[in-house]
């Protein structure tokens, strides 16, 4: 199965960048293939319908669209802003839903999120879960959040806590005999 791996954050150093390669890296043990895109590879500009009907969609997004169509399933690791999701994850998938064929409906979906904080980004996965729904995807029921991520790390990217990486593990071999099915 070759899965794709991406976060809703577009920092450098992003927590849910670290956790996305981090399960890229499990799934991989687990016999999977995959690969890490970087959504700010893509410079995908505001959505705006005048600009979609003068131009079309921008390259980017196509590129980023074919990506996904390729994939047997994607997997998202999101923070929350505000209480909610990323404005620039939410900006993608409006941008992909103009796209026909639509590369996201129909496509099995894991949400993680991690947060600096305790909460682990559960209202951010939580509101990523009715945009993803709203154009199609098959999440996943089980969301898995890591709190206080900005300790969670090793300098390698791995995760510390050997529960937190068994939980991580677990729950993508469910996630793939799920895609599977």
């Amino acid at each position: 199965m070759h899965i794709l791996f991406t976060a809703g954050s577009f920092r450098t150093e992003s927590l849910n960048k670290k956790n996305a390669k981090e399960a890229l890296r499990l799934a991989q043990e687990l016999g999977h293939t995959g690969e890490f895109v970087d959504l700010r590879d893509y410079a995908i500009p505001v959505y705006d319908g005048d600009d979609e009907e003068k131009s079309g969609a921008p390259e980017g997004v196509k590129k980023l669209g074919e990506k996904i169509a390729a994939a047997d399933a994607l997997v998202v690791s999101t923070p929350e802003y505000n209480y909610s999701m990323p404005g620039g994850l939410k900006n993608v998938v409006d941008w992909l839903s103009r796209l026909k064929p639509a590369p996201l409906a129909g496509k099995p979906l894991l949400l993680l999120g991690a947060s600096p904080g305790p909460l682990s980004a559960v209202r951010g996965m939580t509101h990523s879960k009715v945009a993803f729904d709203s154009v199609g995807m098959h999440v996943f029921p089980t969301l898995l959040g890591l709190g206080t991520a900005g300790d969670a790390f090793d300098e390698q990217g791995r995760l510390k806590d050997e529960k937190k990486t068994k939980a991580l593990k677990e729950l993508l071999e469910k996630f793939a005999k799920h895609v599977g099915k």
